[in-house]
């Protein structure tokens, strides 16, 4: 009997000045290790990476914090895994940018919601344009959407665990999963590429450090 052993190709490719693995055309947005790649824009939050994740952690009076890939991108599949705290909000932007002549740098642009608890709404994978227009998908005058878009919700997530979110951009189309589920699906082509950017909502006054996370950032091109 001839026994055939298959090897796993992996190729090594750079992103944002960084090696990272490339398997089936993904390639690595965090190496696990630091936060090489990203910068901060917006607030005072800070992140560093605890345990093969990145940890952002939110501060008193403190705008949004980003924390984005110096590499832009188009069309793409991202998929990472999230951490979430019942007493904050947070989010992961897509297509976005930070310009000077828009609102001095204000980070703007598509962002799957990744809302806290407390809002009682659920509206994880919700597309909300930062900084910009607000809310996308669900709109928020449809109310009968928003209703069912918050019982899935609430029967999806996993509270207190790691959920698993796929955001897809291809052309004007963007559609979000949550942990397997379809969520979003927005046709809107007022961006077509831009940075990745990891949120820390602003706390308002609030002195208790409050910390969300994330891992195994992944992105997929599209052609």
């Amino acid at each position: 009997m001839k026994q055939v052993v298959i090897g796993l190709c992996v190729a090594w490719v750079v992103v944002g000045g960084v090696a990272v693995a490339e398997e089936e055309g993904w390639i690595k947005l965090f190496n696990g290790k630091d936060l090489e790649g990203w910068e901060r824009k917006g607030g005072k939050a800070t992140y560093k990476v605890e345990d093969g994740a990145i940890v952002g952690t939110s501060a008193p009076k403190s705008p949004n914090t980003f924390l984005c890939t110096k590499r832009h991108f188009a069309d793409f599949i991202l998929e990472f895994e999230f951490k979430a705290n019942p007493a904050m909000n947070s989010g992961v932007q897509v297509r976005s940018n930070s310009l000077p002549e828009y609102r001095d740098g204000r980070v703007h642009g598509y962002q799957c919601e990744l809302e806290d608890e407390a809002q009682a709404r659920d509206w994880w994978g919700g597309i909300y344009d930062e900084g910009r227009r607000g809310w996308l998908f669900p709109p928020k005058d449809d109310t009968e959407t928003g209703a069912r878009f918050t019982e899935q919700g609430k029967r999806i997530w996993k509270n207190g665990e790691w959920n698993k979110v796929r955001i897809e951009a291809k052309g004007d189309r963007i559609k979000t999963w949550i942990n397997g589920e379809p969520r979003a699906d927005l046709e809107d082509g007022m961006t077509p590429s831009g940075f990745i950017g990891l949120q820390v909502h602003g706390v308002g006054n609030r002195e208790e450090p409050l910390s969300v996370r994330w891992r195994n950032i992944r992105l997929k091109e599209l052609r």
